[in-house]
């Protein structure tokens, strides 16, 4: 078990021994709290309104979550279109950009794959979880705000549970540190998200990922269980 370079936990393993079934069974318990995602206070004041300006030091420590791509402009007038309407404040324009998404596109069920390029998305106006929150970290890196990409899981109740990996999107706002934000559901994050890996590079937070050798194929097959006590 070792951590990696933004403080997640990996296992690795290596097996010497020919098989033809391998498990991963992986069970958390968890006691949640009552959480106000708006309980904060932005300091210094000037990080309300943007465009702000991390201090050198701030943007050394969150250089990987600065890191932008080249964005259509059809993309940017989106989000700028927003901000404006939102009054430049940082707080407002974010949720607000949260919200929009989560009222303009899709959202669908892709098993596998990386995300698909923000301006791919943004043209068929749908996509995964992981797709969105992708372009949301785009939009928000193009502005000047240091966001990085979560993977965890999203407990809601409903009469036919059907879980699986989740993904959404956290920003780093002084005075609040990282605050996170879900546009597949249009929300700030509470207690029911259960972030399990953070970072920069989405295929940083894989949960399992690994090679065979050989000829042989594989299939993974997941199965995600949470339950209420």
């Amino acid at each position: 078990m070792i951590e990696d370079e933004e403080h997640n936990v990996i296992d690795f393993c290596w097996f010497e021994k020919l098989t033809n079934h391998f498990t991963i069974h992986a069970e958390t318990s968890l006691h949640t709290k009552e959480y106000n995602p708006f309980d904060f206070i932005v300091h210094p004041d000037s990080f309300n309104s943007m465009p702000f300006t991390y201090s050198e030091q701030q943007s050394q420590i969150l250089h990987a979550s600065l890191q932008t791509s080249l964005l259509d402009q059809e993309l940017v007038d989106y989000a700028n279109s927003i901000l404006a309407t939102s009054h430049f404040n940082t707080v407002t324009f974010i949720t607000n950009l949260t919200i929009q998404i989560h009222k303009d596109f899709v959202v669908e069920y892709r098993e596998d794959g990386p995300p698909l390029s923000p301006c791919s998305t943004f043209e068929i106006k749908k996509g995964s979880c992981r797709d969105l929150s992708w372009m949301q970290i785009n939009l928000l890196r193009d502005l000047g705000i240091a966001a990085r990409f979560v993977s965890g899981y999203f407990y809601f109740e409903t009469e036919k549970p059907i879980y699986e990996l989740h993904a959404w999107v956290e920003v780093f706002i002084p005075g609040t540190g990282w605050l996170g934000f879900d546009p597949s559901h249009g929300i700030l994050t509470g207690n029911t998200h259960f972030p399990v890996a953070s970072s920069a590079i989405p295929e940083n937070t894989m949960p399992v990922s690994g090679g065979i050798r050989g000829s042989a194929t594989s299939k993974l097959v997941t199965q995600l269980i949470i339950e209420k006590q």
